[in-house]
């Protein structure tokens, strides 16, 4: 039995996702790092185990009734648990994406801002002091009426309305409108209030043009539809709505992001002219602090802001001394480039992490376990090293630090090292190794040693010669100050810089209206889906070809079973109790309602008839079940889908599960899903690839089958173009463009461009050291 002063995590019987039965044992008040390939099961141990049970006790000790409003983490699988602290989780999620959300709301420095100006800010002479919820433009107290706190208005014109008016209403001129039987509703309506809705748009009269478009009345109407020969249509009460009502209440109102995007083409925005964007109310406006309102000290960087004065009241310097302490940490984290204004929705996953930290750095917590998930991603090798400084100082205030990284550097850095594989998913759930990080070298299995301790740099290659440029530019948007590029054809190019420099706005100007651009594709982190029925095959086009291959055995056919039966999303052969969903959502009387597997399918999403037809020897459930790599043998002699699954084991996913939900997949994951699903259409013309940090969340060993891959593109004629952080990348990159110096306000130029042997030289550049260092 462990003495109560045992200085080990000991965790025993871990069965987490693809764990196989886990024992480990690791000490506390270390930066301990887990690594190995991705999909190897370290974010399994660190984050479904430790965490999740130091989060379970947590709950066991809260009063039922405040446990009902917190989100609970289910029990992990694992034997037992000893020497476990609370814990602290920072991960990679996405925040919601609220415009109300900042930088300021998500380390609290809104609130020291908003209290400076209320306890101590010069108020016009008569003025009442004012409460600090007035400051804030998230309050009613403080919001700008007119805009509501948003800073921007928008409006509509007749031009965007009515983009073709020698239609008529009928042949669909108002283009704002819905689709379907809801614009066929709106047009029918206006026929039976009168309006000529068969005469071109430009010869109805400007008052009735106007009416259409931009009453605010709603007149409610009985419609008789002309009748279909096929059936017959009954009269119905309809209610108008005016095409600047529809597309406004669809803009504010609607959750689907495609319906949001359509109704935005039909709208322009503008700094609201009452409060001119600042989103707050004339009466805070008036309050000065430093001779500048909170506004104006919210749009500043923080770096900027750090330097405000101190006042002359003893209360003003307290409350300065307290603000400058809590942007210390963000600015040494390399974020001095943000403001406090700027919405979070606009932060790379990287940069909401690292604020998150610089507000635990703040806390003043001893005791606890950090469970950190790739903190580096995102972050060019220079800030990297103030990271490490970071997480050193949350250790030395009596913590213990647990990291998921791939970043060689913080591997290097750490105390203790758990190495997870030896490969990923079936092929990974074991400790391959637990201790110091020098003693790695001697595990023959492990993936990272051959990294970690090889500090030679990699072969020499020649570098491709361009077939021509693309020049985009001259670009002023963000930080970048009327920069022009020129990106070689033909080649591999990598964009670099620290964080903030400006390098995504770059890359982001390359679109098709480029000349010689030809066929473009995105390859983005966003989700391939924002719901469990969207998975890997769905996504891939794989489940088609598996849905086929089902309705083509003789079990089917003899049932009269279609393709339609093998489908989850549709009536038919779905299991009905959940809709296909494979849990259902239980409702607690007092407590949150939780999600258990459905009773009637036990999660397998179909009903009986349906999985009683098998295909050697499996069912659908069962297929679905599978990894890719096992599903590559499964379905060897079948080309669309053996292609499918090769070009998804070509990008390092053979551990992800046909089934996989979209809502359980990282960023990374999801862009090498889509980089994947490209790369097994057909060649078409050249196409330029366009890639956003590919390697982040990606171990040593997967980045070097991704680059193969990449170059393999671009050997078949086509162009890649990457921002990159990754220096091992960069080096074997044709052409480089360099940001910087700095982020923000001081970055926003070209450096440098060239050869990265030519970059490596490049005085000024912040990335030149670093890439020196891997060059051949």
């Amino acid at each position: 039995m462990p003495s109560p002063h045992d200085p080990y995590i000991r965790v025993r019987g871990a069965r987490e996702h693809n764990l196989k039965g886990v024992d480990v044992d690791i000490p506390r008040d270390v930066l301990a790092v887990f690594t190995g390939v991705s999909g190897s099961g370290k974010s399994s141990l660190a984050f479904g185990t430790v965490y999740a049970e130091a989060q379970r006790r947590y709950f066991e000790s809260v009063a039922p009734y405040a446990r009902r409003l917190i989100h609970q983490v289910g029990a992990p699988k694992v034997g037992e648990i000893t020497g476990l602290p609370p814990a602290v989780s920072l991960q990679q999620r996405r925040s919601a994406p609220t415009s109300r959300s900042s930088v300021g709301t998500v380390t609290n420095l809104s609130n020291s801002l908003r209290m400076l100006f209320s306890r101590a800010g010069t108020y016009p002479p008569g003025a009442g002091r004012l409460d600090s919820d007035a400051f804030s433009p998230n309050t009613a107290a403080g919001a700008c009426p007119e805009c509501h706190g948003l800073g921007q208005v928008h409006e509509t014109t007749e031009e965007l309305l009515v983009p073709d008016p020698s239609l008529s209403v009928r042949e669909g001129a108002v283009a704002a409108w819905p689709g379907a039987w809801q614009g066929k509703n709106l047009r029918d309506i206006l026929d039976t209030l009168g309006y000529d809705i068969d005469r071109p748009w430009r010869e109805l009269p400007a008052g009735q043009r106007e009416w259409i478009l931009f009453t605010d009345e709603q007149p409610v109407v009985t419609v008789h539809p002309v009748r279909d020969a096929d059936r017959i249509q009954r009269p119905y009460q309809g209610t108008y709505m005016s095409a600047r009502r529809y597309v406004l209440k669809t803009f504010s109102d609607t959750r689907s992001a495609t319906l949001r995007a359509k109704a935005e083409r039909f709208l322009t925005s503008a700094p609201c002219p009452a409060c001119g964007g600042s989103r707050l109310r004339p009466e805070a406006l008036a309050v000065t602090f430093g001779g500048r309102t909170v506004a104006e000290l919210a749009a500043l960087p923080l770096t900027d802001l750090a330097g405000l004065p101190d006042g002359d009241t003893e209360t003003a310097r307290v409350l300065t001394a307290d603000l400058r302490s809590r942007i210390a940490p963000v600015v040494e984290l390399g974020l001095g480039y943000l403001s406090m204004d700027r919405p979070t929705p606009t932060l790379s996953a990287g940069e909401l992490q690292r604020l998150r930290l610089a507000t635990q750095l703040r806390s003043g917590l001893f005791g606890v376990v950090y469970v950190l998930d790739e903190p580096s991603a995102g972050l060019h090798p220079a800030d990297t090293e103030a990271l490490l400084t970071v997480l050193d100082r949350l250790k030395a205030a009596g913590n213990s630090v647990f990291v998921v990284e791939h970043h060689l550097e913080v591997v290097r850095g750490a105390d203790w090292l758990v190495e997870v594989g030896p490969g990923a998913g079936e092929h990974g759930g074991r400790v391959l190794y637990s201790g110091p990080v020098a003693e790695l070298a001697s595990v023959e299995e492990s993936a990272t040693a051959a990294y970690l301790f090889d500090e030679s740099p990699g072969p020499a290659r020649t570098v491709r010669e361009p077939r021509g440029w693309l020049t985009v530019g001259p670009v002023t948007r963000h930080n970048l100050r009327a920069v022009t590029a020129r990106f070689p054809l033909g080649a591999f190019t990598a964009v670099t810089g620290v964080s903030g420099s400006g390098k995504s706005t770059l890359v982001g100007e390359l679109t098709q209206e480029v000349a010689g651009v030809g066929r473009l594709v995105r390859v983005d982190q966003k989700p391939i889906g924002r719901t469990p029925r969207s998975n890997l095959a769905t996504y891939t086009g794989l489940f088609d070809i598996v849905r086929k291959v089902f309705a083509g055995t003789e079990e089917a056919r003899a049932r009269g079973y279609g393709v339609g039966r093998f489908s989850f999303n549709v009536a038919g052969g779905r299991c009905e109790t959940c809709q296909g969903e494979g849990f259902i959502s239980v409702e607690l009387l007092f407590l949150p309602s939780t999600y258990a597997p459905c009773p009637d399918c036990a999660g397998a999403r179909y009903n009986p008839e349906t999985l009683e037809v098998a295909y050697r020897g499996r069912n659908i459930a069962e297929v679905l079940d599978l990894t890719v790599e096992a599903a590559a043998e499964f379905f060897a002699d079948i080309p669309a889908a053996a292609r499918s699954l090769g070009t998804l084991l070509d990008v390092g996913l053979g551990y992800l599960r046909l089934g996989q939900p979209a809502t359980e997949l990282s960023g990374g994951e999801a862009q090498r899903i889509k980089l994947a699903s490209e790369l097994q259409r057909g060649r078409r013309g050249h196409t330029l690839y366009l890639l956003d940090e590919p390697t982040s969340g990606l171990h040593p060993a997967d980045v070097e089958v991704l680059t193969d891959r990449l170059h393999g593109l671009v050997d078949a004629g086509h162009t890649v173009v990457v921002v990159e952080h990754d220096m091992t990348v960069v080096a074997g990159a044709d052409w480089v463009i360099d940001l910087g110096p700095g982020g923000g306000d001081r970055g926003g130029r070209i450096v440098a461009a060239g050869p990265p042997e030519r970059l490596a030289r490049a005085t000024g550049s912040a990335t030149a050291p670093y890439l020196a260092r891997v060059m051949p």
